[in-house]
């Protein structure tokens, strides 16, 4: 009964928020409130609730700070010079804005936490889409993708969590990984280059001064127009042949861009003549400061992977630490705080309504009950291939559960299973990893709701876009372990 009302509490969640019937706060906590009420448990309720929160509340501290932190560096322009590199190779063309999502979204990932990764990549590239008018969905879902195939390193969760539980050592099981681990990052750019293709094909291959024209919002469909002088749509624009957008001969050059920047104006990208990334000439940067705070971050980033202090601590200090320095007058450290208070509250709202749905889930015993159906549902005859089975079930358990419950409830059972077969825990723990590239758009990972939630993407049409494509990333990891003989 509870396996049975477990995927169907998942299930009325995601169709929900698909068809965009509820928001993703009001789905996370009234679907999972009816379901404990449905299981006959209502009067625990609150335990539960209370008991989730408690377990995502440093998470919650963690995001609220670490994007406070990230949103003074982007102010102050610690990451300008890589907006402009990024620009350079991009220009505008479709293929390379995506492909270089992909890449930025792999290196940045190398600090092992999702939510840094995602506010560095989308403060970068979202400016770059929106002004192209691309489909916001092809950056949440290539910067998600190639996240998750990144955050199996050491330092990224779920490796450690696969040694504790298994008692064995993270380097055993990662460094064999890495070939199969290199396979999905490389189809990650690949898928990159083939969606960078539609999105040449849907808006056409713009120069810049066409870009600038160009006012369409990521969402249009391929019937892209430019924004006249007067702010509306010009009838003189033609759509080119091939999908090209054209401008005519009687569009002119400081039309405004998307964004409302007019062409010609001061503040745009010096890189990059006539096109717009961060404005090089706002008010709340520090350039005088720009060393302290490359290294405030590098700093930051280097604690964390060392674990000197708990990561919500750590933020909680570089925040406070960004705000003084920069900003040492208590009215402008207000302004930045306020500047970045729609994204603090986004997010955190969003965690902590999470922690209703996972509180449920576990507290009622959902979760125990759908993992034990499912190991029960593996014929006697997959025990020599478990490490194939443990695989191909990480690709649904991670995605439905958080790592916690899988590697720490789950894949011990799993490990039991195929030892009884001959199979090494090493192979298991290893098989456990593939499922990562689906499980960073899991709705019950918070990270996720930061990157929807910068992105100004709906999470239902993120998920609707991505899970097909993270899937297919995760399955590649698995051929590529096969094939080298891995797991």
């Amino acid at each position: 009964m509870l396996t049975v009302l477990g995927f169907a509490m998942i299930a009325t969640f995601l169709v929900l928020i698909m068809m965009k019937k509820m928001s993703p706060i009001a789905a996370l906590v009234l679907i999972p409130a009816l379901f404990c009420v449905a299981v006959g448990q209502g009067a625990q309720l609150g335990d539960y609730v209370i008991d989730g929160v408690s377990k995502l509340a440093p998470t919650a501290a963690m995001l609220m700070f670490a994007i406070v932190y990230f949103g003074v560096m982007i102010d102050v322009g610690l990451f300008d010079p890589i907006v402009r590199a990024i620009l350079r190779f991009c220009k505008a063309d479709p293929v390379r804005v995506v492909v270089g999502t992909a890449v930025l979204a792999a290196i940045v990932s190398l600090d092992g936490d999702g939510s840094t990764t995602f506010m560095i990549t989308v403060s970068a590239m979202y400016p770059l889409y929106k002004r192209l008018g691309m489909s916001l969905v092809v950056l949440t879902g290539v910067a998600a993708t190639a996240n998750g195939v990144m955050n199996t390193l050491p330092w990224g969760g779920p490796t450690a969590r696969a040694a504790t539980a298994l008692k064995l050592d993270a380097g055993d099981i990662f460094v064999p990984m890495i070939p199969a681990l290199a396979v999905g990052l490389l189809f990650v750019i690949a898928l990159a280059y083939v969606l960078g293709r539609r999105e040449r094909k849907r808006i056409g291959y713009l120069t810049l001064d066409e870009a600038l024209a160009t006012g369409t919002d990521a969402d249009a469909d391929a019937d892209t127009v430019l924004v006249g002088a007067g702010g509306g749509t010009s009838e003189n624009t033609v759509k080119g042949a091939g999908g090209r957008v054209e401008r005519a001969s009687g569009a002119s050059g400081g039309v405004p861009a998307a964004g409302g920047v007019p062409a010609g104006a001061p503040d745009q990208d010096p890189a990059v003549p006539g096109f717009q990334g961060l404005d090089p000439n706002r008010a709340t940067l520090r350039p005088r400061l720009y060393w302290f705070n490359a290294a405030l971050t590098v700093a930051l980033l280097t604690a964390m992977i060392l674990e000197v202090l708990p990561i919500p601590v750590l933020f909680l200090i570089g925040a406070a630490l960004a705000l003084t320095v920069n900003y040492p007058r208590p009215a402008d450290q207000k302004e930045r705080l306020a500047a970045h208070a729609e994204n603090v509250l986004n997010v955190s709202g969003m965690v902590f309504a999470a922690a209703v749905f996972t509180g449920v889930l576990t507290g009622t015993g959902m979760v125990k009950h759908m993992a034990d159906w499912l190991v029960g549902a593996i014929p006697d005859a997959m025990g020599p291939h478990m490490a194939l089975v443990t695989g191909v079930l990480s690709l649904p358990l991670t995605y439905f559960m958080s790592n916690d419950g899988f590697y720490f409830g789950v894949l011990p059972v799993l490990a039991e299973a195929g030892a009884a077969h001959g199979v090494s825990p090493l192979e298991i723990a290893r098989a456990s990893l593939v499922g990562q590239a689906l499980h960073m758009s899991s709705p019950l990972v918070p990270a996720v709701y930061v990157l929807v939630g910068m992105a100004k993407v709906e999470f239902g049409d993120h998920t609707r876009f991505t899970v097909k494509w993270a899937a297919l990333t995760s399955l590649v990891v698995l051929a590529a372990a096969v094939l080298f003989g891995i797991v």
